[in-house]
Order: structure tokens, then C-alpha cells, then sequence
């Protein structure tokens, strides 16, 4: 079954065009069917291009020199959305001539155009940035908002969960996900009152395809006991560069100590297929591509630091989400319980 084709922004991410055509090329070597609309520097492109046999064919190329830089303002990059790689490449859904967009450029600069070019949902108040992180348990957990969001009152927690449970039901294949609030504590008197209301909304909830399990505290959000955490995105964005530095941190310590010494590099000998195990686990390549929710349109966001594997990934996200109509199901889960007097309560 062929699938729409995915705009992909070759000039973003820190590698620029050849980590992310070489990235689309993985992904289409896994996954024959998959179509691109490469944006960036036409040059650039078709040298790149050139080391990937096939993928010419499978791609068109639109020609833009322009580039939102990492440090850029989003208010002066979405002036100059009609001229970039990555206002050309949200633009391309909008328009129709993509299903997503892959962008591994400035995350708020993107948002701003995403939610701008696409709109968010109706039924819903803002989108939300959710990623999947890896567990201890046989499952991935999704988390969201992860930054779009500063502050978010009880509605947009409970439209968060609502999006969450569609988005973990479509790569988990759970039916009906667990659900919970990032929280300070586990007690029902733990935490704000808009976490708290939000947390009385979930629980009073019928129809809903999810289980509200209550609150998770930050570092249970890698066990496995839960498939969805919501949270605002100032709470999330944090707690998601303390899990990801507290990766590094051990991968780096473990590093340190193996290399002491000559009978730490003779244990790490011995030690290797446990110590690729853990390096495979925390590799956030391993689990790239995190999904603006809620807007009409699917843009999913790669690491700017991610490689080849990385960037395959964020591009199977992308085709994933639009073989099981993502925005689809959210509208129909919003419907289903009334998503507005749901949020209201």
C-alpha cells in the first residue's frame, strides 16, 4: 500500500542535508512504499541523493536556500515561513502535496509554524509535543506536552490525555492505555489544583478508551507501569532532559570506569553484551521522532543532534501516524465523550 509522501526539511538538525537524506533513505530501504518531498537546497540535495541509489526516484526535490537557524526566534522565523526548508515543508501538508512533515530544525520555530500553516483540531485547545520514551517494562511510555506549553490548566491536561491514549492505542496496540498525571506525589491531595482537577475530570470520565491510574512521580515515568504521563510542558521539557542526562550520565560513568584500569578493560570484555544491551536501551536514536498532537496535519520533530538511524525513525513515525489516521482517531475520541464538557468540568 503506497502512503503519502512525507515532506521532509533537509536542511535542519545540526547535520544538515546528508544526515537527513541518508536518514530517509534507511527508512525507505526498510519500507519501499514510502514517497518524499525533499526541501532544502537543490545542490546539496542531489549530491546527497547520489550516495542513495533509489531514492531519486522515490523523491522530488523543492528548491529553497533559506534556513531557520537553532538559535532563532519563532516570531522571526514564522515571518519567514514562505521562504525556509521548514515553512515549505509544514506548507506542503497544508497544501496537500505531503501527508507530514519531518523537521529536525528549531522546535518552537516549528510549532509556531505548524500550529499557524495547520491549525489546532476542533474540540481543542492547543497541540502538544509527545514522544515515546523507553521503560523497564515491555512497553514504551508516551509522554506529552514536552515544551509546546509553558502552562496548561485542567482542560488542556485532559485533552493531553485524551491525544496521549489515541496516540499510545496506535504504537502500543494496547486498547485501552494507562494513563497518568505527572504529579509530585501519588496521594489524591498531591499537586495543583489544575493537576487535581484534571485528575477528578479523568476519573469521572465515561467512554473514554483509557485507564486513569492517577499520578506518577518523575522518576517512575521509566518503569513500565504506565503507557501515557501527561503533563505541562514547562514540568515535561524538564523532566525529559533529566531523564536524557541521567542517560548520559551513566553511559558516560560506565565509560570512566571500564577504562581505570587494566582489569576494568578485561571486565569490560567480559561485560559486553550487557554493556551493549544498556548502550542500545538509552540510545535516544533508538526512539526519535516526537509528534506535534492535536493539529490538522501530522509534523513530527527529530532530535537535532539525531543520526541516520535517528532520523529513519522520526520518518516511520511519521508514515505510522498517517496509516492509522492519528487525527482522525483524536477527533473521535473527543467526540465520543464530548470533548468540551469533558475538559469543562
Amino acid at each position: 500500500m503506497s502512503l503519502p509522501r512525507i515532506a521532509v526539511d533537509a536542511m535542519g538538525g545540526d547535520e544538515g542535508v546528508r544526515v537527513m537524506i541518508e536518514g530517509a533513505a534507511l527508512a525507505r530501504r526498510r519500507h519501499d512504499r514510502f514517497k518524499f518531498l525533499l526541501v532544502g537546497d537543490e545542490t546539496r540535495i542531489k549530491a546527497a541523493l547520489a550516495e542513495h541509489p533509489g531514492m531519486a526516484e522515490a523523491s522530488e526535490i523543492l528548491h529553497c536556500e533559506d534556513v531557520v537557524a537553532g538559535d532563532e526566534k519563532p516570531s522571526r522565523a514564522l515571518r519567514r515561513a514562505k521562504t525556509t526548508s521548514m515553512g515549505l515543508a509544514v506548507d506542503a501538508v497544508k497544501r496537500g502535496e505531503a501527508g507530514a512533515a519531518v523537521s529536525a530544525g528549531n522546535t518552537g520555530a516549528l510549532m509556531a509554524m505548524s500550529k499557524l500553516a495547520l491549525r489546532t483540531m476542533p474540540g481543542l485547545d492547543r497541540p502538544a509535543l509527545a514522544a515515546l520514551l523507553p521503560t523497564l517494562g515491555d512497553n514504551d511510555v508516551i509522554m506529552l506536552d514536552l515544551g509546546a506549553n509553558r502552562e496548561c490548566d485542567a482542560r488542556n491536561l485532559v485533552q493531553f490525555a485524551i491525544m496521549g491514549a489515541a496516540y499510545s492505542r496506535i504504537v502500543t496496540g494496547r486498547e485501552r492505555p494507562r494513563v497518568r498525571l505527572l504529579n509530585i506525589g501519588t496521594e489524591e491531595t498531591k499537586g495543583t489544583e489544575d493537576i487535581q482537577a484534571a485528575a477528578d475530570s479523568l476519573r469521572a470520565a465515561s467512554g473514554l478508551s483509557m485507564d486513569f491510574e492517577g499520578y506518577v512521580e518523575a522518576d517512575k515515568i521509566n518503569r513500565g507501569e504506565c503507557d501515557v504521563v501527561v503533563c505541562d510542558g514547562f514540568s515535561g521539557n524538564i523532566a525529559l532532559k533529566a531523564i536524557e542526562g541521567a542517560a548520559r550520565f551513566v553511559t558516560d560513568l560506565l565509560k570512566r570506569a571500564f577504562s581505570s584500569s587494566i582489569r576494568s578493560k578485561v571486565g569490560f570484555l567480559v561485560s559486553r553484551p550487557a554493556t551493549e544491551l544498556l548502550r542500545h536501551h538509552l540510545d535516544p536514536n533508538n526512539h526519535n521522532g516526537a509528534v506535534f498532537l492535536g493539529l490538522n496535519g501530522v509534523v513530527v520533530k527529530s532530535h537535532g543532534s539525531a543520526n541516520a538511524k535517528g532520523v529513519a525513525n522520526a520518518v516511520e513515525v511519521a508514515a505510522r501516524l498517517l496509516e492509522d489516521d492519528i487525527t482522525n482517531r483524536i477527533a473521535k475520541d473527543l467526540g465520543e465523550v464530548g470533548g468540551d464538557e469533558l475538559a469543562a468540568k
